[in-house]
């Protein structure tokens, strides 16, 4: 669980970065949850975007791919979101004490 300092922390790292992850028509299939998978892997932090013709809300899709992906929801504003998962063998982004 994420304290409001870390949260903010990855706020703003994520303020830099370009969404990577988009949720389309279809909403949050096996393929889109592979792919959090695989970028979370490999960035620890990843934006994500929901198309205009998605069912979902960008909310609704951060929570399943929380769900599924076993990782944090960080920010959710507008159409964009952003999930963390720390890496199991040590983590790249090193967050701020509670």
């Amino acid at each position: 669980m994420l304290t409001g300092k870390q949260r903010a922390y990855l706020r703003s790292l994520a303020q830099k970065e370009e969404a990577i992850l988009y949720v389309g028509k279809a909403g949050v299939t096996d393929p889109v949850i592979a792919q959090a998978k695989e970028a979370l892997a490999a960035r620890e932090l990843v934006k994500g975007r929901v198309q205009e013709n998605c069912m979902f809300t960008a909310r609704e899709a951060q929570e399943a791919l929380c769900e599924a992906c076993d990782a944090e929801g960080v920010q959710v504003i507008g159409k964009v979101f952003v999930l963390y998962k720390a890496r199991p063998d040590g983590a790249k982004i090193i967050l701020p004490k509670a």
